[in-house]
């Protein structure tokens, strides 16, 4: 698409949607983010910020596929994930309890954690012809979903399921992640726990609130393919944001509403 085919040596691009690198897509995920966050904290009369904040955690799980595919060391890739959730476990518990301990609500790269480690056995174990590996991918699945649900991370075990189906989507169609995620996201993710009334026309309407993460399939599309600026710095920045701004959001709920 967008390749005009010609007698040269090399196609001339006219046009493509593919225009967003993945720091651009982590950029927006994280404000996404933000924005489900302040609704929880200081602006909880702002319903639709938390409706803008539900793209956010596919295009995570999105992202952490591809960090399953491409990175060049997942054992480091996993310890990474392993400190960022025990460092953000303090800023969370301030940011929806107010609390130094909260043992009700995990933050959600335990989740990322989970499904990472799922799909990774499923590399490793469930690799088998046909109908072979069926067995061991759904038993792989229904050990992540318990965990994430008894411990009670954040997504519960939708959460890794959506880790899980977007790995088994990985290049089926049409080659890349992206033209696979309308199935893979309406199958999993946007199974919503909550559905929201609306008043549209003097007439009563139910959505459901996860569905909402459908929206982010018009970006993913977009996505390139590459990772677009990156260093060090960057990088430290995009795992820095989600701890740091609970942390800030937190103390601000605290001493606003104290």
């Amino acid at each position: 698409k967008g390749v005009l085919f010609c007698k040269t040596k090399y196609p001339i691009v006219l046009f493509s949607h593919r225009i967003l690198s993945a720091l651009t897509l982590h950029i927006l995920a994280m404000a996404f983010m933000f924005c489900d966050h302040l609704w929880a904290t200081l602006a909880g009369d702002a319903w639709w910020l938390t409706g803008i904040g539900r793209l956010a955690f596919p295009m995570f799980a999105f992202f952490l596929v591809e960090g399953f595919f491409h990175t060049h060391d997942r054992k480091k890739y996993c310890m990474r994930l392993l400190l960022l959730a025990i460092l953000s476990e303090l800023p969370i518990n301030l940011m929806y309890s107010g609390l130094l301990f909260y043992p009700f609500h995990q933050n959600v790269i335990w989740t990322l954690l989970t499904g990472f480690l799922c799909i990774w056995a499923i590399d490793t174990y469930g690799k088998m012809s046909g109908l072979a590996g069926i067995p061991s991918i759904l038993l792989l699945s229904a050990v992540g979903y318990v965990l994430a649900t008894l411990l009670m991370f954040d997504y519960y075990g939708e959460g890794v399921l959506t880790v899980i189906v977007f790995y088994l989507f990985h290049g089926k169609i049409g080659g890349s992640l992206p033209d696979s995620l309308p199935g893979s996201l309406d199958q999993c993710h946007a199974v919503g726990r909550n559905a929201d009334p609306l008043q549209l026309f003097g007439h009563a309407f139910e959505i459901s609130e996860q569905g909402l993460a459908l929206l982010c399939l018009p970006l993913l599309w977009c996505y390139h393919g590459r990772q677009g600026a990156h260093n060090r710095k960057i990088q430290l920045a995009c795992y820095a944001f989600y701890p740091v701004h609970m942390l800030v959001l937190g103390i601000l709920s605290k001493l606003i509403f104290s």
